[in-house]
């Protein structure tokens, strides 16, 4: 824990986050417009979905970055409750309104691209659900920072859930292999190799680098707008209080 404490000192992490953001938005303009240029016009039709086949650019990342922002939050979560690292609950709350717009995406899509396919906008299957569980968590972990006025019990009840609610996450991941569901197995994380054509699979890890980037961008602006926003009730507090002691002297 000692490298990534030298971080803790927001100053610090200001300077890194400024350096960061021109780079991650670089990177994801590129990315996005590069795998998107692939995914429309460079790879083939699905011998059984058609063009419908294009809505897996969109789905599979925000998918991907979905449970991927779950368990940083968990994580932050961890390091918040035992180390009491200061930017720990910071980076936990700037990130859950992001994984929550994620997880939204990928239901969206996942209904758009599950009606051609299974002839149904929803099915109550394994995936899905646990999916809209953690879209559910995410909602009630903001609700909990939203409802709790003092940071400290906010942090401490936001993190438990966050803990608590990391059960879910290997049931999303593992759901396709526990369960007969309607939705297909890992295409690509797979020990004997993915099992779709290279062409696409391209495509598809530019647009996820893309919404990376987009993902890492949004979380340091996040980050920083609240610690500008604790620093500006700091400071205002503190008038308060030379006020109040003025006016009683």
């Amino acid at each position: 824990m000692m490298p990534m404490h030298k971080f803790a000192n927001p100053t610090r992490f200001l300077k890194l986050a400024n350096l960061i953001i021109p780079w991650s938005f670089g990177a994801m303009v590129v990315l996005f417009g590069y795998g998107l240029f692939l995914g429309l016009f460079n790879s083939p039709e699905d011998y059984q979905q058609g063009e419908t086949v294009r809505i897996m650019y969109i789905h599979v990342p925000t998918a991907w970055i979905s449970i991927q922002t779950y368990i940083l939050i968990a994580v932050a979560s961890a390091v918040s409750i035992i180390w009491k690292h200061p930017l720990a609950d910071i980076s936990a709350k700037s990130a859950a309104p992001i994984g929550l717009a994620f997880t939204g995406l990928a239901l969206i899509t996942g209904s758009l691209w599950g009606k051609p396919m299974w002839g149904a906008w929803w099915v109550w299957d394994a995936r899905l659900t646990s999916v809209l569980i953690q879209f559910f968590l995410y909602i009630g972990y903001m609700a909990i920072w939203r409802a709790i006025e003092d940071h400290s019990k906010a942090s401490k009840a936001a993190a438990i859930l966050a803990l608590v609610g990391s059960i879910n996450v290997p049931i999303i991941k593992f759901s396709v292999d526990w369960w007969n569901t309607l939705h297909q197995p890992s295409s690509i994380m797979r020990a004997d190799g993915p099992s779709i054509d290279g062409t696409m699979i391209q495509p598809l890890f530019y647009m996820f680098g893309g919404f990376m980037a987009f993902f890492i961008t949004v979380l340091l602006w996040r980050m920083k707008a609240e610690l500008s926003s604790r620093k500006l009730q700091v400071m205002t507090l503190d008038m308060a209080y030379k006020n109040e002691g003025q006016v009683e002297q």
